[in-house]
């Protein structure tokens, strides 16, 4: 059975004012809320369960949902009333609602992307987290070896690196484009649940990257790119008119 997790929790406040009234997962693009958008691209992937993070305005998500008939699919919530949990934190909260046999496909709300997320989950064997990535220029980096293993983390404005391998933390920007892959992360990523042992000791809320930093010495987390990734975040106001466009032409 396939399986995601879509992180629908965010407050949205780069889309305020319109996130004062609504939650950011049904904002409308092109006519249809973010959140349905993903769930009929998972539907139409193969995916039948989808466990789905809410906090800001979760009634309304929940209501939405209802209405649709759960879009005729196995959809289950976890809430985050008390706080928001961050990614990692999210995950772990939400564990005991995966089939622990298979891993799922994570999927952020706001993100809009031409890929195949069949293939993409037929990729996630023989590794333990599997990250979609891309040439895609940004300020922070996903470090990768030649065999695509995540080693570390870099911001390449300000120098900082974080790696649990002590000679990549002690290495600058040039030493590190030398010698390692950098590549730009989706929010699309593919989680095993052999890894909710490792995240027992961490607190209630922290964020999914520094726990596959951490572990990635240890555990085999891999780094996919696609070439020919097109992709939108949806965070702000002023890309709400340029998502529509991106719809027509991309999806």
């Amino acid at each position: 059975m396939k399986q995601a997790m879509i992180f629908a929790a965010g407050l949205g406040t780069r889309l305020k004012p319109i996130t004062d009234t609504m939650p950011k997962a049904l904002v409308p693009v092109g006519g249809e809320p973010l959140l349905q958008r993903v769930l009929m691209k998972l539907k139409d992937a193969g995916f039948e369960r989808v466990v789905i993070n809410v906090h800001h305005f979760a009634e309304q998500i929940v209501c939405f949902l209802r209405a649709k008939d759960m879009f005729g699919m196995d959809i289950h919530i976890s809430y985050e009333r008390d706080m928001l949990l961050e990614t990692g934190g999210g995950i772990k909260k939400a564990s005991s609602l995966f089939d622990a046999s298979s891993p799922f496909l994570i999927h952020n709300v706001d993100i809009l992307s031409n890929v195949d997320l069949a293939n993409f989950y037929e990729r996630a064997h023989d590794c333990d987290a599997l990250l979609l990535v891309s040439e895609r220029k940004t300020k922070r980096y996903l470090l990768f070896n030649d065999e695509m293993n995540l080693v570390g983390w870099t911001n390449i404005e300000t120098g900082e690196v974080k790696s649990p391998f002590e000679n990549i933390k002690a290495m600058d920007i040039d030493a590190l484009r030398s010698q390692y892959k950098l590549f730009a992360f989706s929010g699309i990523h593919l989680f095993s649940p052999s890894l909710f042992p490792l995240m027992e000791p961490y607190p209630d809320r922290f964020g999914i990257i520094d726990f596959y930093l951490n572990v990635c010495n240890h555990s085999k987390i891999k780094g996919w790119v696609k070439d020919d990734l097109q992709l939108m975040d949806v965070g702000k106001i002023d890309t709400l008119q340029e998502a529509e466009k991106f719809i027509k032409n991309n999806i």
